[in-house]
């Protein structure tokens, strides 16, 4: 996690795929999600029935407080009843911001990977996420672990958007 001053920025995130969500209705789940930090949320469209749903969404969620954790949530939408949750996680995006200030001061190698981070115990990481110059954006590519529930995995791609402002 990132220490020290923190500026407020804007995150743009891609909501790329859900893999093998659990179920929560007869007939497959209605799958969407929400991100959120303190005070700002967004939420992706529903994709009906499927538990390996295509969002291809991009998203953006304005944070105040970079050192927060950003938590995405995962509901099966319900007509008659109340959302039904399909697993959560909270994404660290410290290493995101860390790898943007640096490619900014150069020496960054503009077409390799800036940054790999490694899962740890306590992270939703699946497996290694990259950190890569792309077309003059720093990108972070991840595939998350929902908690709270028997199975399921979130793809997303997010860029950080320093805005300058401390806080």
């Amino acid at each position: 996690m990132r220490r020290g001053r923190a500026t407020a920025g804007l995150l743009n995130i891609r909501v790329i795929r859900g893999r093998n969500l659990a179920m929560r209705d007869v007939r497959g789940s209605d799958p969407y999600v929400i991100l959120s930090t303190r005070n700002k949320r967004v939420k992706s469209r529903v994709i009906k029935k499927d538990v390996n749903p295509e969002w291809n969404e991009d998203l953006s969620l304005y944070v105040q407080d970079t050192t927060d954790p950003v938590r995405l949530e995962v509901f099966d939408k319900d007509t008659f009843s109340q959302d039904d949750p399909m697993g959560r996680a909270d994404v660290d995006i410290g290493p995101l911001i860390e790898a943007t200030v640096a490619a900014r001061r150069g020496g960054v190698d503009p077409s390799g990977v800036i940054r790999v981070v490694t899962p740890e115990s306590n992270s939703a990481l699946v497996s290694e996420s990259k950190i890569r110059l792309c077309n003059g954006k720093v990108i972070q590519d991840m595939i998350l672990r929902l908690r709270d529930v028997e199975c399921g995995e979130v793809e997303l791609q997010l860029e950080w958007i320093d805005t300058g402002r401390a806080w």
